[in-house]
């Protein structure tokens, strides 16, 4: 039976050959000389590591105020159009970037285009009735002057006829005229005094034509500053025909469609701004602010990559917490009151060279907000850049 379970010695050779010769397993002395070796030097690697972590706490760390609760923000344009009309042509596609004064919906530019045709008319009518009143109030000046000139006739003529007259009653009471030559002295007398009365009363009725003339003439002044105005107003009519971009930045949200009848203040397309125009919001504790002032530096590590850091400051702080300019601020006046920490809205400018780089940023990323309350400006280094810095190897 022991024959039987025993391997013949060849085969043992055979198989000690394809195997390859076998490792002596490492004795229980040499694993504990390892271990006394490792400790050392995990111990100096812990207090490395605990030095470090301290030092970067007192000089830095302790002064660095953090939240999760940020955003990026951008001042959103949401374009419509002023008239209403109807969408001939839609000039750009989605996300795309345009320039200020692009032109992005076209609308049917005939009804306005009619309408200032209808008050070009109107200025000009305006303008010919500004030429009549003128030419009026000239023509009344005339007849005021040739009105004078008859007065200063007739005076004369009166003055003629009056002694004339008193030469011919004198002569016809001593009996050197006939009655009947004094009777016609007389009349002309009277004739010349009625003349004068005449050309009185034209001169009056002239001067009044004039005063009726200048006010026809201011009249027709205000009309062409109204019809003036109206032209103005069809010029702007028709130029919101055409919907162009404020500024630069990428179209977004297009909800124009060709052939669609808009109404005035309609909502068609939204504009973004560009990255450099972009901006965090912070929301920091209460606890947080008693330190932070404008100007302070701000290390920014968006969510999309963590990997990567923007660096900006601190533009300025909201006046009042953000459930005040909520739409059902709480009264805390009423009911049961639970204390809850409030948070300031804080707005970061990011640099603008970090803002070109990056082109993942877009508005509404999260981001983190690292905000250093030192005085003075000053750059987050973190826990290996201040330790460089207190080296001299920076």
């Amino acid at each position: 039976m022991n024959a039987l379970n025993e391997k013949p010695a060849k085969l043992e050779a055979l198989e000690q050959t394809i195997a390859g010769p076998v490792k002596a397993a490492p004795s229980a002395a040499s694993k504990r000389s390892l271990k006394r070796l490792m400790k050392p030097a995990v111990a100096m690697a812990v207090i490395i590591g605990g030095v470090l972590v301290a030092h970067w706490w007192l000089v830095e760390g302790s002064f660095i105020e953090s939240t999760d609760n940020a955003y990026v923000q951008g001042d959103i344009a949401v374009l419509g159009p002023r008239i209403d009309a109807d969408v001939i042509s839609v000039d750009v596609g989605d996300n795309q970037a345009v320039k200020v004064g692009q032109k992005l919906i076209s609308f049917d530019p005939r009804d306005k285009q009619a309408l200032l045709d209808t008050a070009r008319a109107g200025a000009a009518e305006a303008t010919a009735a500004i030429e009549v009143a003128s030419h009026s109030v000239d023509q009344q000046r005339a007849m005021i002057a040739q009105s004078e000139a008859l007065i200063a006739n007739a005076q004369a003529e009166q003055t003629r006829a009056t002694v004339e007259a008193g030469r011919s009653g004198t002569l016809a009471t001593a009996g050197w005229t006939s009655r009947s030559a004094n009777d016609q002295a007389v009349a002309d007398r009277r004739k010349a005094d009625a003349m004068v009365s005449s050309t009185i009363a034209a001169h009056d009725t002239a001067r009044q034509g004039l005063t009726v003339a200048q006010a026809q003439l201011a009249q027709a002044q205000a009309k062409l500053v109204t019809a003036e105005a109206l032209v103005r107003t069809a010029e702007n009519n028709l130029s919101y025909t055409t919907l162009v971009a404020p500024f630069d930045g990428v179209v977004g949200n297009r909800a124009a469609q060709v052939g669609q009848h808009v109404q005035a203040g309609q909502l068609l397309i939204a504009l973004a701004p560009p990255a450099t125009r972009l901006y965090v919001v912070a929301n920091f504790k209460e606890t947080q602010l008693a330190h932070m002032h404008r100007g302070q530096a701000v290390l920014l590590t968006p969510d999309i990559d963590t990997g990567v850091v923007l660096h900006g400051h601190v533009d300025s702080i909201a006046p009042a917490s953000g459930a005040l300019f909520s739409l059902l601020p709480p009264e805390n006046a009423t009911g049961n009151f639970t204390k809850v920490v409030q948070r300031f809205p804080t707005r970061i400018s990011i640099n603008t060279e970090d803002a070109e780089k990056a082109g993942w940023l877009r508005a509404g990323l999260s981001v983190t907000a690292e905000v250093d309350t030192r005085k003075g400006e000053r750059k987050i280094l973190g826990i290996i850049g201040s330790a460089r810095q207190s080296l001299g190897l920076n």
